[in-house]
């Protein structure tokens, strides 16, 4: 069956890869094919069913690691247990050090190592604990968030957990697969809030409902079109809509999602995967027709937004024991670095939740646990227990607010190993540095920024970088990210660090802007790098002719300028050192930020770029391109 899109005979619109490969066949379809894909073996199948419509089952192909795939659970306001930690541990511990968990930025858990033949009867194990990864990936509604502590908080406003399971069961129709919202333009992220501490980073999602009193009743103001990606950045804005805390909240999702997917290909969301989130709908039609859309699809006129919102706290990370509202009984948070677990680290958790609580687990958008319903007399003897030396309670400063993505490991996006390479970096900072205050240091390896570099103190995000001649693994870093109360995404602070010079520029930053200091007795060797200079530039600023004799030369109109340049350097690091901004994230030809269009000349490519297919005519990816004799840029 293929999901309806609505179509148009005012113009022909041309559609993007994916979306040619979702009108041939919708991505729900492969359920009913799971058995016999894997009875033939994951290098048996078509292309199209392999690297993409299997993700709307929550099964992701990992190029980096063939044969070996990641599968994307569904868990709703992070809501886990025992019972359901022991069946992921069981699924990884078959398959050995290929077998791990990740706790993700969503409250969400991935397994990896998994083995396609296998799927069936994994399904059927989780299908038997109430977990599903139905509609998990892709263009469908990701995982749905909410407060970490809802139900146990003495502060909160409202229990966010119904709510969250009666959204995923309209979105999931109840975990078999819903065709309704089976074609969206793009991702979806939705998330509602009953705490004051913005636990839930309502900045960062389509659609975000926050905590707030209208005429004395508790509902939540809607914010809407937030996300972040390789092409843009964009914090979710009010819509100026109030609802009512109950099934509102579920009715209002369903009809922005459905005017979403229905004027999608009309307005031409679907034509570039870059500017297919909902945002752009919003820009090209105004939030005034936006709302009126919705509220024709909803069949009512729509409440105006609260004069103002109750999150009133600065973001909780909730490690450490907590009084719940329950009397009597402590929530306890566990550290889970960088949100990386095996086996048996999931079976010790559920082992924890179990002899000390009720078998109640809760996963944070922080990758961490939490272990409610401990007994007061349980604590103790809690915190007496092994497993906390390798899972603390109370880690050291930088390493206790460490976020990061898969990284190079198991993704083919990213540019750079993340995981290990920051919690390395971090706790040999810990050791160096005094560190008074928080400092959130994200860590992300290509500029889809899914460990959401832009919501940190420090974000790093992977990129390539040149030292001494040769291309090597580096970070863009941003600065000024801000959560809870007031949040406000950070800004590009500097570009193409190489990983191995990161150190020293991180220590400055944390001693200069976050006033840590040198421990006592600690010597610093290394200082900071120079930089590595390829071609002159003298004292006026302008760039003087490259050392090695060439014909080739890009001429940028906008700019009028024109430079000379060798064989193998891209229009993207020429434009660079003639001081001429052109936007880029990933230099790598996967994002598609760097396009320019040619307006003379040829150029080449010395590999192939997968942001090519998303190309205008006359566009190149001026990051991996490199001129041929005389080229004209626009730029």
């Amino acid at each position: 069956m293929v999901a309806g899109v609505e179509k148009t005979s005012k113009k022909k619109v041309k559609l993007n890869k994916v979306e040619k490969v979702k009108a041939a066949k919708d991505g729900l379809d492969v359920k009913a094919e799971l058995e016999k894909f894997a009875e033939m073996g994951w290098e048996a199948l078509d292309e199209a069913d392999l690297n993409i419509r299997l993700k709307w089952l929550g099964i992701f192909n990992r190029p980096v690691t063939p044969g070996k795939f990641m599968l994307r659970l569904r868990t709703p306001n992070g809501e886990l247990n025992s019972e359901r930690l022991r069946t992921f541990a069981e699924i990884i511990q078959r398959y050995g050090d290929d077998g791990r968990a990740d706790i993700t930025t969503r409250q969400n858990i991935q397994l990896r190592g998994i083995r396609l033949e296998d799927t069936p009867e994994i399904f059927r194990k989780l299908d038997g604990v109430g977990m599903t990864s139905i509609q998990s990936g892709m263009d469908n509604v990701r995982n749905l968030t909410g407060s970490p502590v809802a139900g146990i908080d003495p502060d909160e406003l409202f229990d966010t957990r119904e709510l969250n399971r009666k959204l995923q069961d309209m979105i999931t129709n109840k975990g078999q697969g819903n065709y309704a919202f089976s074609n969206l333009p793009r991702k979806f992220n939705i998330a509602v809030e009953g705490a004051r501490d913005n636990s839930i980073h309502a900045e960062l999602n389509d659609v975000a409902f926050i905590p707030a009193f209208k005429n004395g009743e508790l509902g939540f103001n809607v914010l809407v079109g937030g996300y972040l990606s390789a092409q843009r950045c964009a914090e979710a804005i009010p819509m100026d809509v109030w609802v009512p805390a109950n099934d509102d909240v579920v009715d209002l999702s369903r009809a922005i999602l459905t005017v979403y997917t229905k004027n999608g290909l009309t307005e031409g969301l679907r034509e570039n995967r870059g500017k297919a989130r909902m945002m752009w709908l919003i820009d090209k039609w105004g939030m005034n027709k936006f709302r009126l859309e919705v509220e024709k699809e909803l069949g009512k006129s729509l409440e105006f937004a609260a004069g103002e919102d109750e999150i009133t706290m600065d973001k909780k990370d909730h490690l450490g024991v907590h009084p719940q509202k329950q009397e009597g009984y402590s929530y306890i948070g566990i550290h889970i670095p960088v949100g990386h677990l095996d086996a048996e680290g999931l079976f010790e958790i559920a082992r924890l939740a179990d002899v000390y609580g009720n078998g109640e687990i809760r996963a944070t958008v922080e990758q961490n646990f939490i272990i409610p319903y401990v007994p007061s007399e349980k604590v103790e003897a809690f915190l007496q227990e092994p497993v906390l030396q390798r899972y603390p309670l109370n880690p050291t400063p930088l390493v206790r607010s460490l976020i990061s993505c898969t990284g190079a490991r198991y993704c083919n996006f990213a540019l750079v190993e993340t995981k290990q390479r920051g919690l390395k970096l971090a706790q040999e900072l810990d050791q160096e540095l005094n560190i008074a205050e928080r400092v959130r240091i994200h860590w992300t390896g290509c500029p889809n920024s899914c460990g959401q570099v832009q919501a940190g103190d420090i974000g790093l995000m992977g990129t390539k970088a040149k030292k001494d001649g040769a291309v090597v693994e580096g970070v863009n870093m941003f600065t000024g990210g801000t959560v809870g109360k007031g949040a406000k995404l950070g800004s590009l602070k500097q570009k193409s660090i190489p990983c191995d010079d990161l150190k020293p520029i991180l220590r400055n930053i944390l001693i200069e802007e976050f006033g840590a200091t040198l421990k006592e007795g600690v010597v610093i060797e290394d200082g900071l790098p120079q930089p590595d200079v390829n071609v002159n530039a003298n004292g006026n600023g302008k760039v003087a002719e490259a050392e090695t004799t060439t014909t080739n030369k890009i001429f940028f109109a906008k700019s009028w300028k024109e430079v000379p340049c060798n064989d193998d350097d891209t229009i993207l690091e020429v434009a660079e050192k003639a001081g001429i901004m052109i936007d880029s994230s990933c230099l790598a030809g996967t994002c598609g930020t760097c396009t320019q269009k040619v307006l003379k000349g040829e150029v080449k490519y010395d590999k192939e770029c997968e942001a090519a297919g998303d190309l205008g005519e006359g566009e190149v990816l001026t990051c991996s391109a490199k001129p041929v004799g005389q080229v004209i840029i626009d730029a």
